[in-house]
């Protein structure tokens, strides 16, 4: 009898640990049919967060939470120059008003950015424009990128701009990280 509660227990214990180890791991594959691959020098814009939401995620003012959008797109922006898009040059957006992508030759725009009150997430569209023309190449539609709680409102942050990260990765390169290191 002993053996069998132990057995069921171990058991339950394995049926728990599969789906959250499985939730962590995303598969990122192409969406947009346009090859972005020979676009050497990119514009990367800024994730704007809505700033009027401060008093919602626990911040004591407005100030404090706008340090902590600048932190959370330095981050991103430094992800994406040096690990995701690391064989492109990349220029970044100083802050949220800064689109000046002239001398590039593709500029990734975020829009209908905010942060999902239910799942704890960033929800965005991707557009990627020709800044030669002005013209939109591809976009993704907004979406919900990662879906799970920290303790910490930053962490989860991080963690929702690095799947963004990894989806800009895919869209202009044609292959995930995972896929290049192997």
């Amino acid at each position: 009898m002993k053996r069998l509660a132990v057995i069921v227990g171990l058991l339950a214990c394995l049926g728990f640990h599969f789906p959250v180890e499985a939730r962590g791991h995303k598969s990122y594959s192409k969406e947009t049919t346009v090859d972005l691959s020979a676009k050497r020098t990119i514009f990367l814009g800024w994730v704007d967060l809505p700033s009027e939401g401060w008093s919602l995620w626990g911040y004591g003012n407005k100030e404090e939470w706008v340090e902590v959008i600048k932190d959370l797109n330095h981050d991103f922006q430094n992800s994406c120059q040096g690990q995701y898009l690391a064989d492109r040059t990349v220029t970044v957006a100083k802050d949220r008003n800064d689109e000046n992508a002239a001398g590039n030759d593709l500029y990734i725009k975020f829009s209908d950015v905010n942060i999902d009150h239910d799942y704890y997430g960033i929800r965005l569209s991707i557009h990627f424009i020709d800044p030669k023309t002005n013209t939109e190449i591809a976009s993704i539609p907004s979406r919900l990128y990662y879906e799970k709680r920290w303790f910490k409102f930053q962490l989860y942050m991080r963690a929702a701009l690095d799947e963004v990260s990894r989806k800009i990765q895919v869209e202009v390169t044609g292959e995930s990280k995972e896929k290049r290191q192997k």
